[in-house]
């Protein structure tokens, strides 16, 4: 039946450009912003979980910033506890010289005082970024420094995971330790004694600020790769395909102009019954 009235052919065609449109603004908006999900109003569940991630991803960077200024500290810190104990082998070696009837006690023992006050300036003086590990409280008036090393995530809540490292104190242990003054022989063989527990104890520092500093640089490259896979995973949930995005815009380009030409049709229905009427 023909209508003058309600052109039904028209309007399915109509709705069909319509279609045809809408989906192409979306792929135009896909290969413009090359993401799928642009907002939350393209789908709300994709996007406020990508959302999710690349926060967490950002968080991950800056984690791993602070891990590797805490890395430097550690490793300040590890290079002062090395030098000292070079320092007491010298130390040491002053000592086991002097246990010998003609040794020059004296200098010796002056030589040791030399030593000494540098392994004292090298303690006092091992500090990064205000924090010195050698020390008894060179951690902001504490003994020990912690670094944030990841946020766990659960399906509610985060939980923070810290790196502690505990100061080995050398100002306390070495520095202000007793050494036995050098004057004669039985004097130079409890020297030697003292002075091997004090190389054992920076032999037990230096070995746990590297350990500390291995383990924060093993969080690094773990927080890094971490990082990186989030960002992945959350570019693969908005990310536009663009080589299937650019072939579905050549197709809807062509469905589109095929609609105009459908609705241009079907426009000019009513105007044939006119022909009815004529004689």
């Amino acid at each position: 039946m023909s209508s003058i009235l309600t052109n039904s052919s028209a309007l399915v065609a109509l709705q069909t450009l319509k279609g045809i449109n809408s989906n192409l603004a979306k792929t135009q908006s896909e290969i413009s912003t090359g993401k799928s999900v642009a907002s939350a109003q393209d789908n709300a569940a994709v996007w406020a979980i990508s959302k999710t991630m690349e926060t967490d991803q950002t968080t991950f960077k800056t984690i791993q910033t602070n891990l590797n200024v805490a890395g430097q500290t550690v490793a300040t810190a590890r290079d002062g506890a090395e030098s000292v104990q070079k320092l007491l082998d010298e130390v040491k070696q002053l000592a086991t010289g002097a246990d010998r009837s003609d040794s020059n006690f004296a200098t010796i023992q002056t030589q040791i005082t030399a030593k000494r006050d540098q392994i004292a300036a090298i303690v006092k003086g091992t500090q990064a970024n205000g924090v010195n590990l050698l020390s008894t409280n060179g951690v902001i008036g504490g003994s020990t420094y912690s670094v944030l090393g990841s946020l766990d995530r659960s399906s509610t809540t985060m939980t923070a995971s810290r790196i502690n490292v505990a100061s080995v104190d050398f100002e306390a242990n070495i520095v202000d330790a007793t050494i036995t003054t050098i004057t004669d022989l039985d004097s130079a063989e409890t020297a030697v004694t003292e002075i091997e527990a004090l190389m054992k104890i920076a032999i037990s520092g230096a070995a746990s600020l590297g350990a500390a500093g291995e383990r924060i640089s093993d969080q690094v490259e773990f927080v890094s790769k971490l990082s990186d896979s989030l960002k992945m995973a959350a570019g693969s949930l908005v990310d536009a395909d663009m080589e299937e995005a650019s072939a579905r815009l050549q197709a809807l380009q062509t469905q589109q102009q095929l609609g105009i030409q459908a609705l241009s049709i079907a426009n000019q229905a009513p105007s044939s019954i006119m022909s009815l009427f004529r004689g």
